[in-house]
């Protein structure tokens, strides 16, 4: 596929039969009634976005594989531990963290949707570990109180609902105003979700301004493999500047395999490695 910017601007449906119309009646014939016709075949078919569900099922199998060497998200829902990050307590479907207070929002939505559920005793300590890697309050009661709460929907959709507002959500949302198909609309997805929303230059907001500095994104104008190769390469910079030996296979192996690929719209088969392990979905 043509790089983004080598490619005549499309033009609106109106202007495009309009411009047919014209150039007909100066002889164009035939030949611009394919042009018009293109033009509606391209407005009419659009690429799928990550937020269409199948695309986002998807995300979620992708996002897992990194996260929990598993295709089986929903498999996730009770998954809890501490894996001695700094965050305290890791768990549910994308790392929920007690230290970030992330997971304070699912027990928070959960409660006002079903009070008395087993996890609201828990709410205070969750309230004060906030900020830190205390385990003040939880421990094993708190774990065993969240794999029991899994088992409830409702703690299921919170979970679900909670990722959608404070990461897939805003992660689209700005992927698509940076004119990024799906790939790089799971890119931002998948970096929010590792490096948290704020400004800071190892969040992800400020990865993208340090993209941002480096390479135009599609609605400006720039080639949308060009754009997607250089914030790769400035967030596994700074992965490893966090963690200097950090496992950078969820976009070296992974990510940039699809980008490699011209796989800009994440259609299946994909092929993939995380951590060293080998996935596949097919459909």
């Amino acid at each position: 596929m043509p790089p983004t910017a080598a490619r005549r601007p499309k033009l609106p449906l109106p202007a495009a039969v309009a411009l047919a119309v014209v150039l007909t009646l100066a002889g164009g014939g035939p030949a611009l009634v394919a042009v018009g016709r293109a033009a509606h075949a391209s407005q009419a078919t659009p690429a799928t976005g990550l937020d269409d569900p199948r695309k986002k099922d998807i995300a979620m199998r992708l996002l897992s594989s990194a996260e929990n060497s598993s295709l089986d998200w929903r498999a996730q829902f009770a998954y809890i531990e501490d894996i001695k990050d700094s965050c305290g307590y890791t768990g549910g479907i994308i790392g929920f963290c007690s230290g970030t207070g992330d997971m304070l929002g699912v027990v928070e939505l959960y409660t006002r949707r079903s009070p008395g559920n087993p996890l609201e005793p828990f709410l205070p300590a969750l309230r004060k570990v906030k900020g830190s890697t205390s385990h003040a309050g939880l421990g094993p009661p708190f774990e065993e109180a969240w794999r029991r709460a899994a088992r409830d929907p409702e703690f299921q959709q919170a979970q679900e609902d909670e990722r959608d507002r404070l990461y897939f959500d805003p992660a689209v949302r700005i992927a698509k105003s940076d004119g990024l198909r799906a790939l790089g609309q799971f890119a931002y997805f998948d970096a929010i979700v590792m490096h948290g929303p704020g400004v800071g230059a190892g969040s992800f907001r400020g990865l993208r301004a340090t993209t941002l500095a480096r390479a135009r994104t599609p609605a400006e104008g720039g080639d949308e493999r060009t754009y997607l190769r250089t914030f790769f390469d400035v967030r596994t910079q700074a992965m490893r500047a966090k963690h200097p030996h950090h496992d950078t296979s969820r976009v070296d192996t992974e990510q940039r395999v699809f980008l490699d690929e011209g796989n800009l719209d994440l259609e299946p088969p994909l092929r993939w490695r995380t951590h060293g392990d080998a996935y596949r979905i097919e459909e």
